[in-house]
């Protein structure tokens, strides 16, 4: 299955932050809209980096209360993953699995298209393997 389905099912929307932002205002959206990784793009058309709730803790780590005080541009992932809507998700799962990624933009052109996310990724073959199971149980029994 591509990437393109993922999308069709889960829709296209991405929350994105600038990377200007402070890491006060980025926990608060994580919260808002219970995920765990934002885009940061300046236009929100383009990858800029990649922040999560990981980036946080690493720099909490690392600087204490400080890294509150920080911007999404200082803590955030700048070399991204990304994958285009006809990649498979076979592939996007060992490109996850490699990199130990959990959330990767879709690109179009360039452009922010979507994002997928492991949950994503794992209900989707939780569903395929719930079909092939259908499938095998309805040829046994009939």
């Amino acid at each position: 299955m591509r990437i393109t389905e993922v999308l069709r099912r889960k829709g296209d929307e991405v929350v994105t932050i600038s990377p200007q932002v402070g890491v006060r205002e980025l926990l608060s959206l994580l919260a808002e809209h219970r995920i765990g990784a934002l885009v940061v793009s300046d236009d929100g058309q383009h990858v800029d980096g990649m922040v999560s709730e990981r980036d946080v803790v690493r720099r909490l780590h690392e600087d204490g209360d400080r890294a509150l005080d920080a911007t999404v541009g200082q803590i955030m992932t700048a070399d991204v993953q990304t994958c285009g809507p006809q990649d498979t998700v076979d592939h996007l799962m060992e490109v996850m699995t490699e990199h130990r990624v959990r959330h990767v933009p879709v690109l179009v052109d360039g452009r922010l298209a979507g994002l997928v996310s492991i949950g994503d990724v794992v209900k989707h073959r939780l569903a395929e393997v719930q079909t092939e199971r259908d499938q095998l149980t309805a040829y046994i029994t009939g």
